[in-house]
């Protein structure tokens, strides 16, 4: 038989599941193990990769993995290939949204190239005047934005005809629904979901690994691993293009220079009374802080920026290693006699 061609729909250890583009004697789905041709090469396979299936077992349902087609795109973390577009999921209530968050996942969403479309979810926690607030707020920063409810109500339909034919990636906080969210989706899976946490008003990560599962409607959607802090975009010159303001003013307008931070230079055309500017400079500065060798000269200390548990920067001093390393053993006893040192030397 001719080799077959499938998508990587999961990754679990070695083995992926690969759903056939045509099923052969009833059988949709393989079980497959990547051939050592592909290893040896440093080729990774990524759900969402169309494969070239070789040696089928059809008893057994499994086969190899002998070559993977090009890939249009791939997202770096999680790993998956060939997206269409990226549903970004907040919550309302329980937890709130908040513009530092929804913006650091905005920004690392920017850098992948594919479509976003903003979703916000527990409508039914808020009154209708926050909803409309919220939808003025994302129109205002350049995106599309749905509000919906995943317990009352049917009004979460409307995703559905944005999802046909495309693989969907739906990425946010924990707690905010994703997984509630492919449940209603494909109802035919079996997904975990989890509750908010009481004491911090988080969520609890369920998903533990990276799935695309089938729509009715013709496509795909994968629920993904929660992550509370996304990191910024690697230089200054992308965080600016990660933001649709700057686009849009760079758009009518020219700064005086054409490498212009849009912080303190004169005759920047960036500069001005919209929302998410100060927002905008503490990245600047904090990225500029992250990549300077030397962020503080003179007699201040060196520093290092951390995250707090609500996702906020902060500042710590670092340590001089020298003064902090654990020393070893044999350090620790150098003041000992010649004696004592071979009684060390014995133990260790």
């Amino acid at each position: 038989m001719s080799d077959l061609v499938g998508l990587v729909r999961a990754v679990q250890a070695n083995y992926y599941r690969v759903r056939l583009r045509e099923a052969v004697n009833g059988i949709e789905e393989l079980l497959c193990v990547r051939r050592a041709r592909l290893k040896k090469m440093g080729q990774q396979v990524c759900v969402g990769d169309w494969v070239v299936v070789t040696h089928p077992d059809w008893p057994g349902q499994r086969g190899a993995i002998a070559e993977i087609l090009p890939r249009r795109n791939q997202l770096p973390r999680p790993a998956i290939a060939n997206v269409d577009q990226i549903f970004l999921l907040f919550a309302l209530a329980d937890p709130p949204a908040e513009v530092h968050q929804i913006s650091r996942f905005l920004l690392t969403a920017e850098g992948l190239n594919v479509q976003i479309h903003v979703v916000f979810t527990k409508a039914d926690l808020v009154l209708l005047p926050v909803q409309q607030q919220w939808r003025d707020r994302l129109h205002q920063w350049g995106y599309a934005c749905d509000v919906i409810s995943l317990t009352v109500g049917n009004d979460w339909q409307c995703l559905q005809p944005r999802l046909a034919h495309k693989i969907t990636v739906v990425c946010g906080p924990s707690g905010v629904g994703k997984s509630s969210l492919i449940r209603h989706l494909t109802p035919r899976e079996e997904i975990r979901i989890g509750a908010v946490s009481d004491h911090w008003h988080r969520g609890r990560h369920t998903t533990r690994h990276v799935e695309l599962f089938p729509l009715l409607q013709g496509g795909w959607i994968a629920d993904t691993p929660g992550f509370n802090q996304p990191e910024l975009p690697p230089d200054p010159q992308q965080l600016a293009a990660a933001f649709p303001e700057i686009r849009q003013r760079l758009s009518k307008d020219r700064c005086l220079f054409d490498n212009c931070c849009h912080d303190q230079e004169p005759g920047c055309c960036v500069r001005g009374d919209w929302e998410r500017y100060p927002l905008y400079l503490e990245y600047l500065h904090e990225l500029e802080a992250l990549t300077s060798p030397e962020p503080f000269l003179g007699n201040l200390p060196r520093v290092k920026v951390k995250s707090d548990s609500q996702g906020q920067p902060r500042l710590e001093p670092l340590l001089d290693p020298k003064k902090y390393r654990r020393r070893s053993r044999r350090q620790q006893h150098q003041h000992l006699n010649p004696m004592a040192e071979e009684v060390l030397d014995s133990e260790l």
